[in-house]
């Protein structure tokens, strides 16, 4: 009877999604955003009060996974639906001189995206802020991926500027008078992301959109308008940031928290222009970031702030501090308000999600599984485990099945995978490697590891001997 239940519920979601009911659909990604660096997720220094009430209109998850501990994988694995073992894109495989923004390695043609599901359902569909999945004119121009409209940065590099030169806007360089690579310029890229962004939604108001935006907060280089600071500016002793790395600041601590308070009001001024248009009851929004805080102590003070909480790991790092990741959920008229989820999901479920949201069904080889019986409230399948094959930083994979993980953590030094073995549900922060104690668990994870990757395709990943 349950079964039957839940199979006329979705019966009736679809028949109401194809008769021109289907729900906006609005994917928030912040850019090296921390775990715990959201009030709603227990920051006591940062103001995020719009992003705070997306938390208490919707549901938060707790056990939420990005695909890859950086960006451009992540963004990969987000598009597909696959997870790394499965991706082309392992890690940031930069293209040209670091200064050139060449970009980096293109989404494959004959991948298909979120975008073009969505776009084949009638969705008009705009991408707003980071790409880094390839250069205008290359196979993975967004424009080329599903998406109408795209404006921000196409390359990851470019994208460390946040007072950049010029904008893309669709495919061409648009010159932004009196910005160069300083702490301040006159035209802050963030702020002209988001003005795009709600002018896309101006344009779509009779619906149905999708509006993907990966903003460029609070990514380094640490750069925001002067008048943003003040909340901050005198609150906490600051140690100026003078290195080479990202671009100097002389109160980094205040920069920091100001970027995140800066994007939260932009995502307040799109919750103002759904109501504003009576789109929010059906506009669904997600919200989430591609990996865990940087590593980079001196510009950003990850202890101060307690970005990632108790959890071990930073960006890089298939630790959770690298991977758990926020994700808010708030569609009004289908999710209970202040609800929070302990499923286990990650970024490649995005996909399935979305579609299912839509109407659309999944045809393409993915990973991912929908989550969208949990927003609901109804009865959900789950993942047998998830997965992590990340390239870079030595060549990472890790899984986790239930309350264990299972983590290598150098496949160019320990090609063999010497695995690391956890138990979260007791040992949140990863500090007692249980490998010695439970060698058939060992063993069983690295079955599973091995047979969850491709042979990739490029000779750079190839870190684990299979035999």
């Amino acid at each position: 009877m349950k079964f039957l239940t839940l199979l006329f519920s979705v019966a009736l979601f679809f028949a109401s999604a194809s008769h021109g009911e289907q729900p906006n659909i609005i994917y928030i990604m912040a850019d090296d955003l921390g775990w715990a660096e959201l009030g709603s997720y227990g920051q006591k220094k940062i103001e995020t009060p719009h992003l705070d009430r997306i938390a208490s209109e919707g549901m938060r998850f707790t056990q939420h996974y990005t695909s890859a501990p950086v960006c451009a994988p992540a963004r990969y694995s987000l598009m597909t639906g696959k997870h790394g073992g499965h991706s082309y894109v392992r890690s940031n495989y930069e293209i040209g001189d670091w200064d050139s923004h060449q970009g980096q390695l293109p989404l494959p043609t004959e991948e298909t995206t979120i975008a073009e599901l969505l776009k084949g359902q009638g969705y008009a569909t705009g991408a707003f802020g980071k790409w880094g999945l390839g250069q205008p004119g290359s196979e993975g121009d967004p424009l080329k991926q599903g998406f109408d409209r795209f404006y921000g940065y196409n390359c990851q590099r470019h994208a460390h500027n946040l007072f950049p030169e010029y904008i893309i806007d669709q495919d061409k360089r648009i010159p932004l008078e009196g910005n160069t690579a300083t702490v301040y310029g006159q035209q802050y890229a963030p702020e002209l992301i988001a003005d795009a962004a709600l002018e896309f939604v101006d344009e779509n108001k009779e619906g149905p959109f999708f509006l993907y935006y990966p903003t460029v907060i609070p990514h380094l280089a640490l750069q925001v308008p002067y008048d943003e600071l003040a909340p901050y500016i005198n609150e906490w002793n600051e140690t100026p940031y003078t290195g080479k790395s990202y671009q100097p600041h002389p109160t980094p601590r205040s920069a920091y928290a100001a970027m995140i308070s800066f994007m939260d009001k932009q995502i307040g001024r799109l919750l103002d222009k759904l109501d504003e248009h009576g789109l929010a009851d059906n506009t669904v929004i997600f919200f989430t970031s591609d990996n865990g805080t940087t590593f980079l102590k001196e510009q950003v003070d990850y202890e101060f702030f307690e970005s990632v909480a108790n959890l071990r790991g930073l960006k890089g790092e298939v630790y959770e501090g690298g991977i758990r990741v926020p994700l808010l959920v708030r569609w009004p008229s289908k999710i209970k308000s202040g609800e929070t989820s302990d499923l286990l999901s990650t970024h490649y479920d995005a996909l399935a999600t979305m579609a299912e949201i839509a109407g659309v069904s999944v045809k393409q080889k993915h990973d991912g599984i929908s989550y969208l019986p949990t927003l609901l409230g109804e009865e959900q399948p789950e993942h047998d485990f998830l997965f992590w094959d990340f390239a870079g930083y030595g060549g990472q994979v890790a899984l986790r099945q239930g309350d264990w993980k299972a983590i290598v953590p150098s496949l160019k030094n320990n090609p063999e995978g010497k695995v690391e073995l956890y138990h979260l549900a007791e040992d949140p922060s990863e500090k007692t490697n249980l490998s010695g104690k439970h060698p058939d668990k060992v063993e069983a994870f690295t079955r599973l590891m091995i047979e969850s990757r491709d042979e990739p395709e490029i000779e750079r990943f190839r870190f684990w001997k299979y035999e």
